[in-house]
């Protein structure tokens, strides 16, 4: 969006001017517009009112009034009216919210159309401000509304007492004799108008202390900072925030910023703990790490060249698992066939690859089916004729003993132990066509 050509001076000589477009021909018609508004001051969330009469110079009768506001040669916001009879007609155009966007003219332009498709325009200028808000109000999860002092221009703070963390979206009030209410909310990985989608503020402890927006660069906080290595997380979803470091075997990580850490789920095949400190368990690499603050653990992929890893020809890379029964940290958080929570399998080196399951909780004690994937979707996958077992306690699917080519099932008659874990180590050191898939009870 070209926001930023907004307020260009080109633009008030193009404002200045306002035309009618005339057709040659009688019979075409000669639509005909009057304008009853102008702007001397609006500000942006404004429904911008106008009037308009309409005629036809020939007697032809009209069919459509499009009205188009623009930002820049950017159109924001339109309208349509249809014109059946000739007169005056009343119409609103919404002046979208921006970020950044400063103090500047606007356009509307008018477009009035017959039935023989003969057109006239007309265009008129909007000076358009930022609203000066006299506060805003700090909206939490539970709709406890928390109202935010101005303390500068733009910039608006609620001081309370609030627990650490703590969700909410910031509304702002309808401002002036045309404006709106205007909410602000979390989208993908920013704060956005429009919308009220929770925001989730953190602080290191319970207790008093500033929540801060400002409504020109949509800058709030707090976010605590959260790092693994000197690396920061960064927001990536709702209660996502995620890093690419490179790892090396056994090495030390320093986590910093998650104060409830010792509450954390520890996934073991990537993390392991060691007199204290938490020290890296698979092969050498890059990896991606995403902590998750709502099931509280961390999302461990292999990434080759900036992207999600997947299996080389030569047996190296990254091997997925998709499919039912399986699922961390526990089985709340299942797999499933949704390939964007597929499991990456730690690689160990020498072409393996591991993941460790506790039976009952993160795997199915007696029913699972679920296959090995070459990446975290659809794509390259290892069928039953790729992928062998000698366990007395899991078999390969083939299509006609009960599971698909290549799915894993429980043996019937068996199953596994309740808290008991297991290691699943697939190995590609025969090649990619000839995997051995080992469970190993510990």
């Amino acid at each position: 969006m070209k926001k930023h050509l907004f307020f260009i001076g080109c633009m008030l000589a193009i404002l200045a001017t306002a035309g009618c477009k005339k057709e040659q021909s009688a019979m075409d018609g000669s639509p005909e517009m009057t304008l009853h508004t102008t702007f001397e001051t609006a500000y942006f969330a404004d429904s911008l009112q106008f009037s308009v009469d309409v005629r036809d110079g020939n007697g032809v009768p009209l069919s459509t009034l499009k009205a188009y506001l623009y930002y820049g040669d950017e159109v924001v916001s339109e309208t349509t009216i249809r014109t059946k009879e000739y007169g005056r007609y009343d119409g609103k155009l919404y002046a979208p919210y921006y970020a950044q966007i400063p103090n500047g003219s606007a356009t509307i332009r008018l477009v009035l159309q017959n039935i023989n498709q003969s057109k006239s325009e007309q265009q008129v200028g909007v000076p358009l401000q930022r609203p000066d808000y006299p506060y805003l109000t700090f909206v939490a999860e539970d709709s406890t509304r928390h109202e935010m002092n101005r303390t500068a221009l733009y910039q608006y703070t609620v001081e309370k007492e609030f627990p650490m963390k703590i969700k909410g979206y910031i509304e702002a009030p309808a401002f002036g004799e045309n404006g709106n209410v205007v909410r602000f909310g979390y989208t993908g990985d920013k704060i956005t108008e429009g919308n009220s989608s929770l925001i989730s503020f953190s602080y290191l402890s319970d207790g008093v202390y500033p929540i801060t927006f400002n409504t020109l660069s949509y800058e709030a906080g707090p976010f605590l900072s959260y790092s693994i290595n000197d690396v920061d997380l960064l927001l990536s979803g709702e209660e996502l925030y995620t890093a690419d470091l490179s790892l090396q075997k056994d090495q030390v990580l320093r986590i910093d910023g998650i104060a409830d850490l010792a509450d954390w789920w520890i996934d073991s095949d990537f993390i392991r703990e060691v007199d204290g400190e938490y020290r890296f368990n698979a092969m050498n690499g890059n990896y991606r790490i995403t902590a998750d603050f709502v099931r509280k653990y961390f999302i461990i992929e292999a990434v080759q060249a900036g992207q999600l890893a997947k299996l080389n020809a030569d047996g190296t890379g990254a091997i997925w698992i998709i499919g039912e029964g399986i699922g961390k940290p526990n089985l709340d958080n299942q797999v499933g066939w949704t390939t964007e929570k597929a499991l990456c399998m730690a690689p160990i080196g020498n072409k393996r690859y591991r993941v460790t399951v506790v039976g009952g909780e993160s795997m199915r004690a007696n029913n699972i089916n679920f296959k090995f994937f070459h990446q975290k979707g659809w794509g390259g996958e290892f069928g039953g004729s790729h992928i062998a077992t000698e366990s007395d306690l899991i078999f390969i699917g083939d299509g006609t003993n009960g599971r698909d080519s290549g799915n894993l099932g429980i043996i019937t008659g068996a199953s596994l132990e309740a808290g008991t874990t297991y290691v699943l180590t697939v190995d590609l050191s025969a090649g990619n066509q000839a995997a051995m898939l080992t469970v190993e009870k510990r």
